[in-house]
């Protein structure tokens, strides 16, 4: 899943809101089946998944002043940004159990993502200098615990095309067989289709088979006078 929340360093409401009104009204296609119904809650569409992805401009920010995250950012060394995530309200919010309920981040360990001026890494110089903050974030949900390894978390400080840096996740998934009439794709999936081609196959790999058979019945080094 992918969403843009409203922007606004004091609209944190407004963006929970947001989020609300997605897993509540999200709609789905009603061939979509419910993986585990007895652990799925009828408010909240993602948990019908066994493993959900999602990530976007959640336009949460750093509730402190610019001048007071520079310094921090000054001061950061090694990599680590706890001190800025301190102030972070996606975090907060994550730990209050107010948002995106179940679902976690890898670790942070990236400078603020928003708001660069264009073409450089210079932070936002226009009037309204506004404060770097970590709007753009990629959060997952797993129903069963470890099924969902974090390789890599970063942002790509070399792409410079937008106000924002893009951030980059890569994941090891353990997927778990299912039954064979979950459609898949959102009702797109074609079973009828897919069954021809399993035909096809073993139709394929008998005819091979066959005819290998066939080359070594008409061997002349094997063959019995």
């Amino acid at each position: 899943m992918t969403s843009h929340f409203t922007s606004g360093d004091a609209k944190v409401y407004e963006r929970i809101l947001d989020y609300n009104k997605i897993i509540e009204a999200l709609a789905l296609p009603k061939s979509v089946p419910d993986t585990n119904p007895y652990r799925s809650s009828p408010s909240d569409a993602t948990t019908k998944f066994d493993q959900v992805f999602w990530f976007g401009d959640f336009n949460f920010r750093l509730s402190k002043d610019r001048a007071d995250v520079e310094t921090i950012m000054k001061q950061t060394a090694g990599g680590d940004v706890s001190p800025l995530l301190e102030h972070d309200q996606l975090s907060k919010e994550m730990k209050d159990g107010s948002i995106f309920k179940g679902f976690q981040e890898a670790p942070v360990r990236f400078f603020p993502t928003y708001k660069f001026d264009l073409g450089c890494d210079t932070y936002d110089t226009t009037s309204k200098q506004r404060t770097p903050s970590y709007t753009d974030r990629i959060l997952f949900r797993s129903r069963q615990a470890n099924d969902i390894r974090v390789l890599k978390y970063n942002s790509c400080s070399s792409v410079k095309t937008s106000d924002h840096r893009p951030v980059i996740a890569v994941f090891q998934v353990k997927l778990r067989p299912g039954r064979d009439n979950i459609p898949l794709c959102g009702g797109m999936f074609d079973r009828s289709l897919y069954l021809e081609g399993i035909r096809r196959r073993m139709t394929t790999r008998e005819l091979k088979r066959k005819e290998a058979m066939k080359s070594q019945s008409s061997s002349t080094v094997c063959s019995i006078s």
